[in-house]
């Protein structure tokens, strides 16, 4: 992982400096790692609201239930932090290729950055993949790959790539910048609850960098004599039906085995053994958390609730947080009075296979009246 001189960060990393820069991630420069500005690729990343959800929150017994939307960033999820700064980092570095596998929404979000950095990008994902993110990697000019299994089986593909030409590796955690960009999440979050931590976050864990990320940056910013040394108990949220993490969890591992068969309609958390999985469980260890499978079944019908109750159309991994909230909240381990914080981190347009059938559509003959009187 990247480090930083702290110390020498923190003469111009301030509260005060903080509150007059620019509403994007790129106002935590001092703890990025790119060195000119010059390098930066962006597609003019905004700070992400935090919503508060208190329709939903009224229902489950949350009273300060709330949502990071980062469906709201460029090509639609989290994952442009990570190439933001990935990208520009390797364009820094002079890469002029980079390989990676993807469930989807990593792979259009690089494939579009590198295309602005002048990088070309090899895309390896399973072809069970949402079909709008093979269709953004194409438009983007990246060369894509559809494999017939699963994300750890694509990675096995561009690690041959990556030993065999010598192209950048861009798999998560095989290079350290990506979760440089993850860990802003972190930085904003900590800003908008006013310089304190919430009691609760829980996070959509695939690979988990994004959680990782989290957790590095309160660190970081507690290191700095920035923010209170207690930390938000962390939770995992995976699907029943690829929950490497919870197992290891549960049987109080340091790290996961192998998810065998693993499927879920949440796509971007159907990864069968996260490379960084020892940092998710110390992040959940250290922070007195926890980890959550939820199902399909209950994924689904909360990401429509979400939408009945608040007016969100979020992403399937962003509804299974909150599916997790709410059986948190009924085994009480989430308290009433408590603040929590879902991290949503895509938009649900991207997931129209997912969402339709379960929506009660008008027919294609059904008909309204509307009379008009003078």
């Amino acid at each position: 992982m990247a480090r930083y001189d702290l110390l020498a960060a923190g003469k111009t990393f301030t509260r005060e400096s903080l509150a007059a820069r620019e509403p994007s991630l790129w106002r935590y420069s001092e703890l990025l790692p790119l060195r000119e500005t010059a390098n930066r690729i962006s597609f003019g990343e905004q700070l992400t609201p935090v919503v508060p959800m208190r329709a939903l929150g009224s229902a489950l017994g949350l009273d300060r239930l709330s949502l990071k939307d980062e469906g709201l960033l460029p090509t639609g999820s989290f994952k442009a932090r990570g190439a933001a700064v990935g990208i520009s980092r390797a364009r820094e570095l002079g890469v002029r290729a980079f390989a990676m596998p993807t469930n989807g929404n990593a792979g259009g979000a690089w494939a579009a950055y590198g295309t602005r950095a002048g990088i070309e990008a090899y895309i390896v994902m399973p072809k069970g993949a949402p079909a709008i993110n093979k269709v953004e990697c194409i438009v983007s000019g990246a060369h894509v790959w559809l494999v017939d299994g699963l994300i750890s089986d694509a990675g096995k593909i561009v690690a041959k790539a990556v030993a065999e030409y010598g192209i950048y590796d861009a798999s998560t955690l095989k290079e350290p910048y990506r979760i440089e960009g993850k860990k802003t999440l972190g930085f904003e979050l900590i800003e908008q609850f006013a310089w304190s931590v919430p009691d609760v976050i829980l996070y959509p864990t695939g690979g988990g960098v994004g959680l990782i990320g989290i957790y590095k940056a309160i660190r970081e910013l507690q290191a700095m004599g920035l923010l209170e040394e207690r930390l938000p108990r962390f939770v995992a949220v995976q699907a029943e039906g690829c929950a490497p993490i919870v197992r290891a969890f549960d049987a109080r591992q340091t790290e996961s085995t192998f998810w065998k068969d693993s499927q879920t309609v949440a796509f971007g958390i159907n990864v069968p053994k996260a490379l960084g999985d020892f940092l998710v469980l110390e992040a959940l260890y250290e922070s007195g958390g926890t980890a959550i499978a939820v199902d399909d079944s209950s994924i689904v019908a909360m990401q429509r609730r979400i939408g009945q109750a608040e007016g969100l159309f979020i992403c399937p991994e962003g509804a299974a947080t909150l599916a997790a909230a709410a059986e948190l909240r009924r085994r009480e381990w989430i308290a009433r009075h408590e603040r929590v914080l879902a991290i949503n981190t895509g938009t649900g347009l991207k997931y129209p296979d997912v969402t339709l059938p379960e929506l009660e559509l008008l027919q294609p003959d059904a008909t309204i009246r509307i009379e008009t009187h003078k």
